[in-house]
């Protein structure tokens, strides 16, 4: 089996993804109902002795939501956060089932090695991570202020990429969300807007010309669009002559229901 991929969800409501291959199965994040990420399981032909671990991105509900039931049913997992998350994470997890990593230091978990790096982010001490399994690499960046030279650094290779482009900036200042939430999502600590997606886009393909494969995750269910999201991220492409197809291939995750399995 090949290195795969699958977004169960990613969205403001709620994200977990998984990653696996013929030998171990991993989670990052749990944010939508135990019920969904047991049927992710189910679809993806996951059985749910094989997850070993999950990987924790920070401690906001959108992404621990279900973190003590998918601990406690599922019978040889762990789950992995750095210091900090775990002071802030105020979801019940047995001692027993808590690992501990320190930020920007790589570790194992089966077949993977895994790096988390960090993400500017209104949390505690928020990241990113990358997997690598036989020469390939798969990155997951959302909730994500701007893209830092660290960050740009660490995804610039890899093969499948999950990015966040969280809203359209015109609809987002046009909304009824008040004043300082609007500032919130739109500072540096707050979340990637489409066109900052295509930009960073841009900046990958003009820095290093290679096949990827990047998926647009973390929608805004009021202030995105799967058809807005992508037409922007396309034309802010496009600005730059980069035309997605085989090289770049480009497509949208959802916020409410199961990806196909990408290989990688």
């Amino acid at each position: 089996m090949s290195l795969q991929f699958c977004s169960f969800a990613s969205g403001s409501s709620g994200n977990c993804y998984l990653i696996k291959n013929e030998n171990t199965a991993l989670l990052i994040d749990a944010g939508i109902s135990g019920k969904k990420i047991f049927q992710g399981l189910e679809d993806t032909g996951t059985a749910r002795e094989d997850v070993s671990a999950i990987l924790i991105t920070h401690e906001h509900i959108d992404h621990v939501k279900s973190l003590p039931i998918v601990t406690k049913k599922l019978p040889n997992i762990m789950a992995y956060a750095n210091e900090a998350t775990w002071a802030s994470i105020e979801r019940p997890v047995a001692e027993k089932k808590q690992q501990l990593f320190r930020t920007g230091a790589d570790f194992t978990v089966g077949d993977f090695l895994v790096r988390s790096f960090p993400i500017p982010h209104d949390a505690a001490e928020p990241v990113g991570f990358s997997l690598y399994h036989d020469g390939r690499q798969i990155s997951v960046v959302a909730d994500v202020g701007y893209i830092t030279e660290d960050i740009f650094e660490e995804i610039v290779d890899a093969d499948l990429l999950l990015l966040e482009a969280n809203h359209e900036e015109e609809i987002l200042l046009m909304s009824s969300y008040p004043y300082p939430l609007k500032r919130r999502i739109l500072g540096e600590r707050g979340h990637l807007s489409n066109v900052s997606a295509g930009e960073c886009l841009c900046e990958l393909v003009e820095t290093k010309q290679k096949k990827r494969r990047v998926l647009l995750g973390h929608l805004s269910r009021e202030n995105n669009d799967p058809s807005v999201a992508m037409l922007a991220v396309r034309n802010t492409l496009m600005e730059k002559n980069i035309i997605p197809g085989t090289d770049l291939q480009l497509e949208v995750v959802l916020r409410d229901c199961c990806s196909c399995l990408y290989e990688v």
